[in-house]
């Protein structure tokens, strides 16, 4: 460039041919990785508080809350549900616990497990199940969620409380409390306790075997299933809507096998309907 041309680019503050600071650069790929580094450390920083505060995802392990929740759904408990209102109370929409909700919570004999199960008592309610029907305050529940499976007769399951030692699976602690807290021949729900028990009534290990559910136990509670895996035991069918007859072919009720396909089998390992299902 000629001494006269580069004169009048420095007067007019303009540059003719581009210039590239390697300097400048490296300078900006390092502010790019500082950044990426502290963008992931926020996000895990508030996964990790949702988590341990708000939400929490479980999967379901047996068939005690059939048809309800069943074996391989995937839940999302919502750990804010019942907190403790104190000063933030008009900003979190904290609940009481009610009769019906169902909750997740430690297990009473062994807390580092987690449970889920339906409230049916309350403080202050009084419970006693006779021939299987659950009564609250001297009146039968409506139940429409319950599943009854066949079983075998047994009084202190569907007679509750019972006078009877019959079963060898009630915890022996449990049975010498239950005698302080009868009131004739209902069970008195005490404060900041709660008497819980599972859809699937006769197949459910819940408070008539092992007692109540402090109130300290209770971790939060389910609102949708996020996810469903097909398992061996809790695929039950729908409740039938109608009355409706088996196929008949030739007379006989068709019993003939259907093929299965590599796609089916894709397609089936997971119950679809389920997913983002509402838990009530």
């Amino acid at each position: 460039m000629s001494e006269p041309a580069r004169a009048a680019q420095e007067a007019t503050g303009t540059e003719t041919e581009p210039r590239l600071s390697t300097r400048k650069v490296g300078h900006f790929a390092v502010l790019s990785l500082l950044e990426s580094a502290r963008s992931l450390a926020f996000l895990l920083v508030i996964a990790i508080f949702v988590i341990t505060f708000i939400v929490q995802p479980f999967r379901i392990p047996s068939a005690s809350m059939e048809r309800t929740l069943l074996v391989g759904d995937f839940l999302l408990v919502n750990k804010a549900a019942y907190g403790p209102a104190g000063d933030f109370g008009w900003l979190l929409p904290y609940q009481n616990v009610k009769p019906g909700d169902i909750v997740v919570f430690y297990f009473p004999l062994d807390p580092s497990e987690h449970v889920v199960k339906r409230v049916i008592g309350v403080p202050g309610n009084q419970i006693h199940l006779k021939n299987g029907v659950v009564y609250r305050d001297g009146r039968a529940l409506n139940e429409p969620y319950v599943l009854r499976e066949p079983a075998w007769p047994d009084s202190f399951r569907d007679n509750f409380p019972t006078d009877t030692y019959s079963d060898p699976g009630v915890d022996v602690h449990w049975w010498e409390q239950m005698r302080e807290d009868e009131r004739g021949s209902d069970l008195v729900v005490p404060a900041r306790d709660y008497f819980v028990l599972g859809d699937n009534r006769n197949d459910s290990r819940d408070s008539r075997y092992w007692g109540f559910v402090p109130r300290g136990n209770i971790v939060g509670r389910p609102f949708v299933i996020y996810f469903s895996l097909r398992g061996p035991s809790g695929d039950l069918p729908e409740l039938p809507q109608h009355s409706t007859v088996a196929p008949q072919v030739g007379g006989r009720q068709d019993d003939r096998l259907d093929h299965e396909g590599p796609l089916d089998r894709i397609v089936d390992f997971a119950r679809w309907t389920r997913i983002l299902r509402v838990v009530r």
